[in-house]
């Protein structure tokens, strides 16, 4: 699985990517991470990649044209026979999806991460600014995906969330195959019972006589009934 990150600041997913599973998943070539920086595919000499809003309003939109020609590129090294061109601004490619972060997107969830991890190649838009010209919502992506109901200076962390939960479905990802299995949002609105670990006490603070005891059923059933259901 090939995810893809078009930015303007590639430089920010080093440390995060560089460590813990997502980095043992890249050495294991389970998933594979592609930053590709937008103003590589400017054609002035400042590399610009926004511009003044037509109408007016503060700040700066992010333009189409070095966008268009990033996917272009992208999608161009993805062999597939089944690709074909739909318009004159948008390839689409089967077993590839394209994502656009955005505030007004669809509300990311575990759900999607599912759908997600059903695809080869995944290429994410990272928008900046006063966010991206509203064309390339309509004509090149193929969704946009909010990660929540707050505003971020960019889709540079939404990126990196996405990836995390989708790389961590991948099989052979995590260490433990059943760690997916029973966590939180497995399943519709699904929250895990509570864990606890070593010391069985701590400041006069116990760990539930039950899961002391080695009966397996009634850790079982313990758990069961200490799991919820989010509303």
């Amino acid at each position: 699985m090939v995810f893809h990150i078009i930015t303007i600041f590639p430089k920010i997913f080093d440390s995060y990517f560089g460590e813990s599973i997502v980095k043992r998943a890249q050495k294991k070539g389970k998933i594979k991470i592609r930053v590709h920086d937008l103003r590589d595919y400017t054609k002035d000499k400042h590399k610009t990649v926004d511009d003044t809003p037509y109408g007016g309003g503060a700040g700066m939109v992010m333009k189409i044209e070095p966008i268009s020609d990033c996917l272009k590129a992208i999608k161009s090294q993805i062999p597939n026979p089944k690709s074909q061109i739909k318009s004159k601004l948008q390839i689409t490619n089967y077993k590839l999806r394209t994502v656009l972060f955005s505030a007004k997107g669809k509300r990311y969830t575990q759900s999607d991460a599912k759908r997600l991890k059903k695809y080869e190649n995944i290429i994410m838009i990272c928008g900046r600014y006063e966010g991206v010209d509203e064309r390339v919502a309509e004509y090149l992506a193929d969704e946009e995906i909010s990660i929540g109901d707050f505003v971020l200076t960019g889709g540079e962390i939404p990126a990196m969330a996405v990836i995390d939960s989708v790389a961590r479905l991948v099989p052979g990802v995590l260490g433990n195959k059943e760690s997916a299995k029973n966590e939180s949002f497995s399943r519709a609105g699904y929250l895990e019972h509570p864990q606890y670990t070593k010391p069985a006490e701590f400041r006069g603070w116990k760990v539930p006589k039950i899961l002391l005891s080695g009966d397996h059923a009634k850790i079982e059933e313990w758990r069961g009934k200490n799991s919820r259901h989010k509303n």
